[in-house]
């Protein structure tokens, strides 16, 4: 086993760290400069920046929110959100972002995948996909990609599309059940299970984490590659360095 990534993610809406429940009902959690310098004093092993509403109300990251929170980062560091052309990914990369994550434009237009694994190769390119269960009998996947902050469902199989983002070059799966999405209830096992057995990219869980155990369960059972989490460590119930030091008693490797 590779040594488990422990990323920190930051919603960022109004140029605040916001979180919610089922990707609604958001509560202001922090200043997104003042949290990226404490996680990365505690060890984070990467970021994510989400501009989460760029989408939704169709237009382009903040730039201005992502340099600020760059300004202050010493490790790997991700961005997504309205991220919708090569022209997007440029920008972003030329003020010093590690790695872009696209989302509902990856879905619109796959070809973008290629393109952006071509410009910048595959390690810069970030492919999120977040998703919600069915029930059997609906006619619809089991396991269903969602886009635009989940709002709309798309009729496909999530395990269908991790594959096909893998082929077109995507160099790693951001995983987000809307389901567990703020719960602290658990990740969805199943569905981060499923996609981490159908690809050889890294996959990293997303939604849902709430105790030490959540975490170590994603790995061990859900085959994750890492662990993101965000109300756990904005409103202080877990820290990174706990993280890291619950996985070395139980035998997962990490970093530092």
């Amino acid at each position: 086993m590779k040594n488990i990534r422990i990323i920190p993610c930051l919603d960022i809406k109004d140029g605040r760290v916001v979180k919610g429940v089922n990707f609604v009902n958001l509560k202001d959690a922090r200043d997104p400069v003042e949290a990226a310098q404490a996680y990365c004093r505690e060890g984070a092993d990467e970021l994510v920046f989400l501009d989460i509403f760029a989408t939704m109300e169709n237009r382009k990251t903040r730039m201005e929110w992502v340099k600020k929170v760059r300004s202050v980062v010493d490790v790997p560091f991700a961005v997504g959100g309205g991220i919708a052309s090569i022209e997007d990914m440029e920008a972003l990369k030329a003020i010093g972002v590690d790695k872009v994550s696209i989302n509902t434009a990856a879905v619109k237009n796959p070809s973008l995948i290629e393109e952006a694994a071509l410009r910048f190769g595959s390690s810069s390119l970030v492919v999120a996909i977040d998703g919600r269960k069915n029930l059997p009998g609906s006619n619809l996947p089991r396991l269903e990609v969602v886009v635009k902050s989940g709002e709309d469902a798309v009729g496909m199989d999530i395990v269908e599309w991790a594959r096909k983002v893998e082929s077109m070059g995507a160099g790693e799966i951001l995983l987000t059940s809307k389901d567990a999405d703020g719960t602290r209830d658990g990740y969805d096992i199943e569905m981060t299970r499923a996609v981490a057995e159908a690809v050889n990219i890294p996959v990293t869980a997303s939604g849902g984490a709430g105790t030490l155990e959540h975490m170590y369960e994603v790995v061990v059972r859900g085959k994750a590659s890492a662990v993101l989490a965000a109300s756990v460590f904005h409103f202080g119930q877990l820290s990174v360095g706990t993280v890291k030091q619950y996985f070395r008693e139980r035998g997962i490797p990490v970093n530092g």
